[in-house]
């Protein structure tokens, strides 16, 4: 990811000490956080310092690897397994953190007894999975990019981008490729309330990249699909069931819904660590509900440079906050993933899934 073109990743380990991108206070301030135990990466996770599926992915793993290196000879396993469940409770639907803290156990418990050999094995696997997550969605940029035009128009929802993964992201990951290519892509940036994700980061992130684009109130993006302007929709997506239903932030639906009815593809941009093979259908796939606080309130610079919070909604009204929905296979163009493109069905689903 380029920051005034020096390169980052979102998330990485120093140490015993996990450092990441401040994700709530881009784009108007760019800052490190740094995480000295697992406590408090888990905290940085529920409190979304840190968001998108692969990036907490990559933090969870890292999360389990500082708690092996802080759980004590006496008590080892039992620490690992309950700093196992304080990362797994941070946050519901996204498929890549459960996947990252079972597979650091998997790296601690194959080393049986020798803790100081599960130690070291418990940071190596963090870092796999870091490293895996960067270049499976440098993949995916290279499979989607061919499916995008000269000129293309597209459409995004959220933020699957850099900031999203460890690095390239997922459903920016194409455009990006797309970009340096030179075939000059433009997107139509929701901004993606309550949080803002897209007017925040995603449009943040291509200006950092140079890529043409215009953020627009969500409730723009039907009119922008049906009077042709808007070419394919690419999104990210937190959790992808066995049948290729997709969950993704709030909103998504609707794009895919408008989509199909103005005859507009509908991509969707993951890693298979994102696919829950053991999830039959979207419908079993948990939402997470969060603070209506996120809907009464905004947060923002004033004109006198000071980040403050601001009520939008009227005093006394209570908010419904679903951060994910799901949308049906049958909406679903095709999924890219690093293994290529497939179809959003049982079949597709089991050819890529790990």
């Amino acid at each position: 990811m380029n920051v005034d073109g020096k390169h980052f990743r979102t998330v990485w380990l120093e140490g015993g000490t996990v450092r990441m991108i401040n994700q709530p206070l881009l784009p108007h301030r760019f800052e490190i956080a740094d995480l000295a135990d697992h406590r408090a990466t888990a905290v940085s996770i529920r409190t979304m310092v840190v968001r998108g599926a692969g990036a907490i992915g990559a933090t969870a793993g890292y999360a389990m690897a500082q708690a092996a290196r802080e759980a004590p000879d006496d008590g080892f396993h039992p620490f690992i397994a309950a700093a196992a469940e304080t990362v797994r409770v941070t946050r519901p639907t996204a498929q890549n953190l459960f996947y990252a803290v079972n597979r650091v156990l998997g790296a601690i418990e194959r080393e049986g007894t020798n803790l100081s050999q599960a130690r070291r094995a418990a940071v190596a696997e963090a870092n796999d999975i870091a490293d895996d997550d960067a270049a499976c969605c440098e993949a995916i940029g290279h499979h989607g990019a061919p499916l995008l035009g000269q000129g293309a128009r597209i459409s995004t929802h959220c933020n699957a981008g850099w900031l999203a993964f460890v690095d390239w992201g997922s459903a920016l990951s194409p455009i990006y490729v797309a970009a340096r290519d030179g075939k000059r892509p433009f997107v139509f940036v929701d901004e993606t309330r309550p949080r803002s994700q897209g007017s925040r980061l995603t449009a943040w992130e291509l200006g950092q990249e140079g890529v043409d684009h215009a953020v627009i109130a969500d409730n723009a993006t039907g009119h922008f699909l049906r009077t042709g302007q808007i070419d394919m929709v690419i999104v990210g997506s937190d959790r992808i069931a066995a049948n290729g239903d997709v969950a993704n932030k709030i909103g998504t639906y609707s794009s895919a819904v408008v989509a199909a009815a103005n005859g507009v593809p509908f991509y969707v941009a993951a890693p298979t660590t994102t696919i829950d093979s053991a999830c039959p259908s979207g419908d079993d796939i948990p939402i997470e509900e969060r603070s209506e606080d996120e809907v009464c309130y905004a947060w923002g610079w004033s004109d006198e440079g000071k980040f403050i919070r601001v009520r939008t909604a009227a005093a006394g009204s209570p908010a419904r906050n679903p951060a994910f929905d799901v949308t049906p296979a049958d909406l679903v163009a095709g999924i890219i993933t690093e293994k290529g493109v497939v179809a959003a069905s049982p079949e597709g689903i089991a050819s890529v899934a790990r």
